[in-house]
């Protein structure tokens, strides 16, 4: 709390010896102390730095745009203006922002952590009171949302987790409550029995364990939580909320009250959760590349978001009071997709809990803090969908009073998140239509087009690429992902798959965001988290229309722009090969394969942490047990 006060020395200090002019007029020296600055709520930074970084992140994001744009607008403006040229700047403004955002993130995320001597003062100055080993008093409710969950998996998790914390000496400072909302009885049956199971194990000390389902699913999760803190939230202090494919450490949930309790105006504190190991070639791939390219960005944009920080709704510290009394979701006018209960909570919380005065943090540090990736490119394209359709309801959410200025950056920026993706997909429809729109070929500036064309890809590659520089110059960071031959060898293969999947799911996203306006919404349902194969029919039927448009793609450019072909693959191939690349990545064969050569390894993966040891060990019992239900009866889906 030294921020907060300016030591003041004994009385006798502060007089100095007189002068003969203080003498002369009798007046004895009066001492002022430096006027204090104005600082965040929880005292953790001035608010004029915070303001300082927010305007050099802003100058340097609109350069960037700026001088992409005029570059482009010579590249189409040079034989004049056709109709099909004013369509792609246009959806270029729109699209760019993101990418844009995303370079300098990145790359002030690489100066914080290798140009200063120490990035975490600078970005983080409350996590330092996570590692004083003091006691701690508040009372914390850990939460595990299910909703037609495999039971056995989630029970696990939860169950390592209270071991885990157990082991730290502090286990009677937390609650555990298991909050379901599954609708499906024999899935509900089996949480009862698992729940039953449970406590039977733990014996006597067993009171700390709560189950409790809902009847009334009202709010989906968000509602869920709410029901909690109204029923039991005045008995804790903290909750930290936790999804089915949740885990983490007893020392990381420690080290996140410990900071709770040492700035009593920090609202949620967010943990920097990654990519738990998988059996799933997908899931492997997709983790290895978040894994390395989360830390830079992370700090990046930690460095000038500060107190007002993001909420992914799990793996978090919240504090209760402020959540329960300030951060009440309203129910937007009409029905869905853009009405009704909103489905992306956790941003709205966020600025809610902001707006409450208190702060809202992300330790932008690795932790044992994990999460599941989806298995499969469908579940990850559903999961995906889901998002969209609450962040497109934030446009109605952006004029509430009272929110930071900070706070409505946040919701626009979450907007333009998906607003950008039908964008990209216009742009490369229009690209191949470039030829007729008249023009002289002759004195288009195909150079300076390729040039840009290339500026481009590297924006988009800027996290992953910054991730690469971060684990390079770390010390020890590549021994810890196997060595620098497998690291180099493994973000390769992650770059291609990159571009792959987001061909593949970014025309299913851009088709969604179109059915919105015709009514078109998404249900939630459990997830399917463990590693399946997809069929090849199974693959046709939901990617036949990716397939489709990359034929027509290419045989327009080859008809029109033979030469387009080549350079286009990056962000084309996707389309055409969605259906073998679906199949591939779930292969269990794919999956086995990288794993015997410790491709796209995680750290955790080469030297396991025992929750995680006890996690694998616990599941395997538990699959023989009681094998999954099959991933269809686990998916959200569309309705009209």
């Amino acid at each position: 709390m030294r921020s907060h006060f300016y030591y003041r020395p004994p009385l006798p200090l502060l007089i100095s010896f007189p002068t003969l002019r203080d003498l002369a007029i009798n007046q004895e020296p009066v001492f002022m102390p430096a006027a204090m600055p104005e600082m965040t709520p929880a005292g953790l930074q001035p608010r004029a730095r915070l303001a300082r970084r927010r305007i050099i992140a802003t100058l340097l994001n609109l350069l960037t745009y700026g001088a992409m744009l005029w570059w482009l607008a010579d590249i189409l403006g040079a034989g004049g203006w056709s109709v099909i040229d004013v369509l792609i700047f246009l959806c270029f403004a729109v699209a760019a922002p993101w990418s844009v955002l995303g370079v300098w993130n990145a790359l002030l995320g690489v100066w914080l952590l290798h140009g200063r001597r120490d990035p975490m003062d600078v970005v983080a100055p409350f996590a330092a009171a996570g590692d004083r080993f003091v006691p701690i008093t508040s009372r914390t409710a850990i939460l595990m949302t299910v909703r037609n969950e495999d039971p056995s998996r989630a029970f696990v998790r939860l169950r390592a987790i209270r071991d885990s914390v157990e082991a730290t000496g502090f286990g009677r400072q937390f609650a555990y409550f298991v909050l379901s909302d599954s609708d499906d009885l024999q899935v509900a049956a089996a949480e009862e029995q698992a729940f039953t199971a449970w406590q039977a194990e733990v014996g006597n000390g067993a009171d700390d364990l709560h189950y409790r389902r809902r009847d009334d699913n009202s709010g989906f999760k968000a509602g869920n939580v709410r029901d909690f803190c109204e029923r039991w939230g005045s008995g804790f202090e903290f909750m930290l909320p936790l999804d089915a494919d949740s885990l983490m450490s007893g020392e990381m949930i420690v080290r996140l009250v410990r900071i709770g309790e040492a700035w009593p105006k920090l609202g949620i504190l967010q943990s920097l959760v990654v990519g738990a190991p998988t059996s799933s070639a997908f899931a492997r791939i997709f983790q290895f590349g978040m894994r390395h390219g989360m830390r830079p960005y992370t700090m990046g944009s930690a460095w000038w978001g500060g107190d007002c920080g993001p909420f992914w709704g799990h793996n978090a510290l919240v504090r209760i009071a402020p959540f329960r009394d300030q951060c009440h979701l309203p129910v937007l006018p009409g029905g869905p997709p853009l009405g009704g209960q909103i489905l992306s909570h956790d941003q709205v919380e966020a600025v809610l809990m902001r707006r409450a005065g208190f702060e809202v943090r992300v330790l932008p540090q690795e932790g044992e803090s994990w999460e599941d990736n989806p298995p499969t490119v469908f579940e990850f394209t559903r999961r995906d969908l889901r998002w969209c359709q609450g962040n497109m309801q934030y446009f109605r959410l952006v004029g509430l009073q009272g929110l930071q200025p900070m706070s409505r950056f946040q919701l626009i920026w979450a907007i333009m998140m998906f607003v950008g993706i039908p964008a990209w997909t216009a742009i490369i429809v229009l690209a191949a239509l470039k030829p007729l729109d008249g023009e002289n070929l002759a004195t288009f500036p195909a150079l300076s087009a390729l040039s840009f064309y290339i500026v481009f890809l590297l924006m988009f590659l800027a996290p992953k690429l910054a991730g690469f520089i971060d684990i390079a110059l770390t010390n020890g960071g590549l021994a810890r992902y196997g060595g620098a031959r497998k690291f180099a060898l493994g973000a390769v293969v992650e770059i291609v798959f990159s571009f792959l999947l987001g061909a593949a799911t970014t025309f299913r996203t851009g088709l969604f965001m179109l059915g919105l306006a015709f009514g078109r919404t998404i249900l939630w349902n459990g997830q399917a988290r463990d590693a399946h194969a997809l069929s090849w029919a199974t693959a046709a039927r939901g990617l036949w229309g990716q397939t489709l448009f990359g034929i027509l793609l290419w045989g327009a450019a080859w008809h029109l722009a033979p030469a387009l072909i080549g350079p286009s693959l990056p962000l084309t191939l996707g389309y055409f090969v969605a259906i073998p690349f679906a199949v591939l990545t779930s292969a269990p064969v794919f999956g086995r394969w990288l794993e015997q050569r410790g491709l796209c390894a995680i750290p955790e993966e080469i030297a396991p942490p025992t929750i995680l040891l006890r996690i694998q060990s616990n599941s395997l019992a538990n699959s023989l047990a009681n094998p999954p239900a099959p991933p269809a009866a686990l998916a959200p889906h569309e309705v009209p």
